[in-house]
């Protein structure tokens, strides 16, 4: 079995999933990924390439029992469906290009990156097995632990599911528990 994170069992990873979405949190986890792996990788004295960086996002998918009509009585046409969807990709769009322009900091780095619809934590997770990841970084969003409780808690979930090391950042002067 090939040892994926190069040589000798304690080398840098050779690909990093980070998750990204429209937090400030996430964007915080991509500059620490880029500063602390991505960096100390292209420093190492060992002659490997820095490791791929793969950004990935989910984006909602629009339930299959969407309301005809809404809370207010209103009718959705599918015409309203579908610029809702196209707004959810502009979204999208607009959050990969934030995150690709933070990555332009660091040159050598190769940058991919994948948009999925569904779940944060099936698309995340599904990501990291695709990519076959060495590493997958995340952002915490701080929340309480009623918070975690009714919503779950997506970092928690890639921590107990995917099967590489998960690193979860928090922001600088948060008391955020990532668990």
């Amino acid at each position: 079995m090939e040892n994926v994170t190069g040589g000798g069992g304690g080398g840098s990873p050779r690909r990093v999933v980070v998750a990204v979405d429209e937090s400030e949190e996430s964007m915080h986890a991509l500059s620490w990924c880029l500063s602390n792996v991505v960096s100390a990788a292209a420093k190492s004295p060992a002659a490997a390439p820095p490791p791929a960086v793969v950004l990935v996002h989910a984006r909602p998918a629009r339930p299959l029992y969407y309301p005809v009509i809404d809370g207010g009585g209103y009718v959705l046409t599918q015409e309203v469906m579908d610029s809702m969807d196209r707004y959810m990709a502009t979204a999208a769009d607009s959050v990969v290009a934030k995150a690709r322009d933070i990555c332009t900091a660091f040159p050598n780095v190769k940058v991919e990156t994948r948009v999925e619809k569904g779940d944060p934590r099936d698309v995340i997770c599904g990501a990291v097995e695709k990519a076959g990841a060495d590493m997958v970084v995340m952002g915490s969003h701080g929340y309480g632990f009623l918070q975690r409780t009714l919503l779950g808690s997506v970092s928690n979930h890639c921590v107990q599911h995917c099967k590489c090391p998960v690193v979860v950042v928090k922001r600088p002067g948060t008391n955020a528990k990532a668990f």
